[in-house]
């Protein structure tokens, strides 16, 4: 059954170290229906890793296949392997209702623009305040080693430079202040006339009621 309220896509990118993840959790917490979307990927499961959790772990083969039939919103090849978001499972979930959050480059940010679902769509790019404050932010972290952070820092720009396809653009000086603005626009989104298929029923409601009012 369709819900009064279609769900959103909501497309989530940034340069590594721009806070796009600390985002991405936090805004699972403001709103527990949220459903974060699950990728698919040919690479073999990390330690503590589950199936259905972290990855959709697949073979090569099965995943050419969902790619070939059109059943991936979007796909790339990364270091070797293929990563991919099925397209089913995002279906069902934005027609009862519930938002799915895509955390990807803007590679397939475009790529879900340009899929099935498409209109219901909302990208939002974070910038970071400066590119030093990038770097500091990644060094910060203490996971990567410099030569990872090196190429991490000349990726990033490449990454900004596509900023302007985005629905909007936040720069995440202050996490708090970035936070509540992105609340608001998904707030707001979440009431685009597209989003509501159950408006065209009430209005023609409203159209029968007024013409038997002029009978």
């Amino acid at each position: 059954m369709t819900s009064e309220r279609r769900g959103l896509l909501i497309i989530l990118s940034s340069p590594s170290g721009a806070g796009k993840s600390t985002l991405a959790h936090r805004m699972m917490e403001w709103d527990e229906s949220l459903r974060f979307s699950v990728s698919a990927t040919t690479r073999a499961p990390r330690e503590g890793e589950q199936d259905g959790v972290d990855y959709r772990f697949m073979d090569v083969a099965g995943f050419k296949k969902m790619v070939e039939e059109g059943r991936m919103l979007e796909h790339a090849h990364v270091f070797g392997n293929f990563y991919g978001s099925p397209q089913g499972p995002v279906e069902e979930a934005i027609e009862s209702g519930r938002d799915v959050l895509f955390d990807v480059d803007w590679q397939g940010a475009q790529q879900i623009r340009n899929s099935d679902l498409g209109k219901h769509t909302l990208s939002i790019f974070i910038l970071p305040p400066s590119i030093t404050e990038l770097r500091r932010r990644l060094i910060s972290r203490g996971k990567d080693s410099a030569d990872v952070i090196g190429k991490r820092m000349q990726k990033s720009w490449d990454e900004i430079s596509h900023w302007g396809s985005y629905d909007y653009v936040l720069v995440n000086d202050d996490l708090d202040a970035t936070f509540e603005k992105l609340k608001t626009i998904v707030t707001a989104e979440r009431m685009r006339r597209a989003q509501q298929p159950s408006l065209q029923g009430f209005v023609r409601g409203l159209q029968a009621e007024f013409e038997e009012g002029l009978e």
